[in-house]
């Protein structure tokens, strides 16, 4: 059990902490001033950050909130930047309170509050939602060291995941536009070598594929035409759709309905599921896709299920295909024509012209995406381990749970 004992933030205002808030910043000001310094605004994305300006407010460290946008809490080191008048300062006046712990403090109990558009957190709101623990200053400073560590661990991993996702994009473009060799090189580009290329109705293409509509090689199959859920149980198998779609290629089920056996086996007669087949989202999340994989579920009407019709088409290569510009660019114009909530019809799906090459090319294409989309996911997988990891060590170090070494010159728990 925690032995702290905890004060209100009000109690703390005055000689300790002092709260503020942001000025307007419209656009003509950023305009008319522009520069390097960074505007922070009510978004809970990008830090924060709305853009930039020639002035600044600051330049210390501070604590920043969200005062429109949810309450959402920022640790800001000393630089030079501005806020909004959406956005709400904390400034730490007593030598004796640590910002980065008082920031992790007010994180760690923000997940247990809600605030919107309407409910809003100003500082008068703010004041009497939120507590400080009453603990030594050294014992602040160890906590927010680990957690300090944590984030900048959690920060590598999502630096190196938007690494890995800009090589699989410009990776996929070129594959699919250039191909690759027997020997595992890709063809210099049309520019470079005119003589191996081909021109086409959808573009240049390498002379040894071939275009074609996509449903001449390619089962598009509805797996659900009624377009109504099955009735429900408790114990069976999850219903996918879109929303589903989870990570790099996986999906989750955790608020999934569930039904029965016979269900299942009623959509497995009409589809014949295989590990590789393609869910492709057809309605909302247009053109997200993922394999099958070797979970038994079944399908709403948000989705399609493709597959190889004829042997011009490898299994695993038509994931690859179904993510690729030539799919996606057709995707893109009926989400630019189509009101309300877009929607790709079968017939659609199949009529669009992609090219096709052969066999022994579809397989090395597909052996070098799988590689890098591997390592996306075993980076994607890390980072979430690490955030359970911190939001546990949020809840045991901030509240007393667990206590902190102060012996030693590296803290642990």
């Amino acid at each position: 059990m925690s032995e702290w004992q905890y004060n209100k933030l009000e109690s703390y205002l005055g000689n300790a902490i002092s709260l503020g808030r942001g000025d307007i910043i419209s656009k003509d000001d950023i305009n008319h001033y522009p520069g390097p310094y960074p505007i922070y605004s009510s978004s809970a994305h990008n830090n924060g950050k709305f853009g930039e300006f020639g002035k600044f407010m600051f330049d210390e460290e501070l604590i920043t909130w969200s005062i429109d946008g949810g309450g959402s809490f920022f640790y800001r080191p000393k630089h030079k930047f501005s806020v909004t008048n959406v956005c709400g300062y904390m400034r730490i006046l007593d030598k004796e309170l640590d910002a980065q712990f008082i920031y992790y403090c007010l994180s760690n109990q923000h997940k247990h509050l809600t605030f919107d558009y309407t409910t809003k957190a100003h500082p008068s709101v703010i004041k009497k939602l939120y507590s400080i623990p009453k603990i030594a200053y050294v014992r602040q400073r160890k906590i927010a060291k680990i957690l300090v560590n944590l984030d900048s661990t959690i920060e590598k991993t999502e630096a190196l995941i938007e690494k890995y996702q800009q090589v699989k994009a410009g990776l996929m473009h070129d594959l699919f536009t250039r191909g690759i060799t027997a020997d595992g090189k890709l063809r210099p580009n049309q520019e470079q070598a005119p003589e191996l290329y081909q021109e086409t109705a959808i573009g240049w293409i390498p002379k040894e594929w071939v275009s074609d509509k996509f449903g001449e090689n390619i089962a598009v199959i509805d797996p659900n035409p009624s377009h109504r859920y099955p009735a429900e149980v408790n114990d069976g198998y999850p219903i996918c759709s879109t929303e589903n779609f989870s990570g790099e290629n996986g999906f989750a089920f955790k608020k999934s309905k569930l039904v029965s056996e016979s269900t299942f086996q009623s959509q497995q007669n009409r589809c014949q599921f295989k590990e590789n087949d393609v869910v492709f989202a057809r309605k909302g999340k247009l053109g997200l896709a993922r394999r099958y994989g070797t979970d038994k579920k079944v399908f709403s009407h948000t989705v399609v299920l493709m597959k190889p019709s004829t042997n011009q088409v490898d299994a695993n290569w038509l994931l690859w295909l179904s993510r690729s510009h030539w799919l996606l660019k057709a995707i893109d114009v009926t989400m630019n024509t189509n009101s309300g909530v877009p929607t790709l019809g079968v017939e659609f799906i199949k009529g669009i012209t992609v090219p096709f090459p052969e066999i022994s090319e579809q397989k090395l294409i597909n052996q070098s995406l799988d590689a890098i989309s591997n390592k996306i996911e075993i980076e994607v997988n890390k980072r979430e381990k690490l955030l359970k990891q911190k939001s546990g060590l949020m809840h045991d170090l901030l509240t007393g749970k667990v206590s902190v070494s102060l012996d030693e010159e590296n803290a642990h728990v």
